[in-house]
């Protein structure tokens, strides 16, 4: 038992020291904050952050109001999901040159858009309030070309 045990403890300290080390190397606790830089820390990120610099968005919206959900559960839960997923496919070198949003994280950034022009789509016609019709047409809007 007492050999089980001491496995489970080298086993739970390179977890613990491994994750504890990528945390800091990745500026771990810099992706709870609202700040967009947060979302360069990946070279990867740049231009989408420099897109967004330029953009009519950034006066008015950071990272997180158009790409997490609202509600602190819903909110941290998709940001720990992304990050797991960022830090799996960016350790593998497994992504594509030209990153593609996820069917979830599309609905979610869809969500966004009519949270805030709710005003707007809601004088229009009806195909323009469902999720994820603002982004067929309006896909590039937060990081133009």
């Amino acid at each position: 038992m007492t050999k089980w045990l001491v496995v489970v403890a080298v086993f739970a300290g390179l977890v613990m020291g491994i994750g504890g080390y990528t945390f800091i190397y990745a500026k771990g606790a810099s992706y709870l904050t609202n700040d967009p830089a947060a979302c360069a820390n990946c070279h990867v990120m740049n231009d989408y952050y420099v897109k967004w610099q330029r953009s009519s968005h950034r006066s008015v919206a950071v990272c997180n109001d158009c790409h997490t959900p609202t509600g602190f559960l819903q909110k941290y839960m998709t940001k720990a999901s992304n990050g797991f997923w960022h830090s799996f496919y960016f350790t593998t070198g497994n992504f594509p040159d030209n990153i593609q949003i996820t069917p979830g994280n599309r609905t979610v950034a869809a969500d966004a858009c009519l949270k805030c022009h709710e005003p707007l789509t809601r004088s229009m016609s009806p195909g323009h309030d469902t999720p994820g019709s603002c982004l067929k047409c309006h896909g590039k809007i937060g990081h133009p070309q």
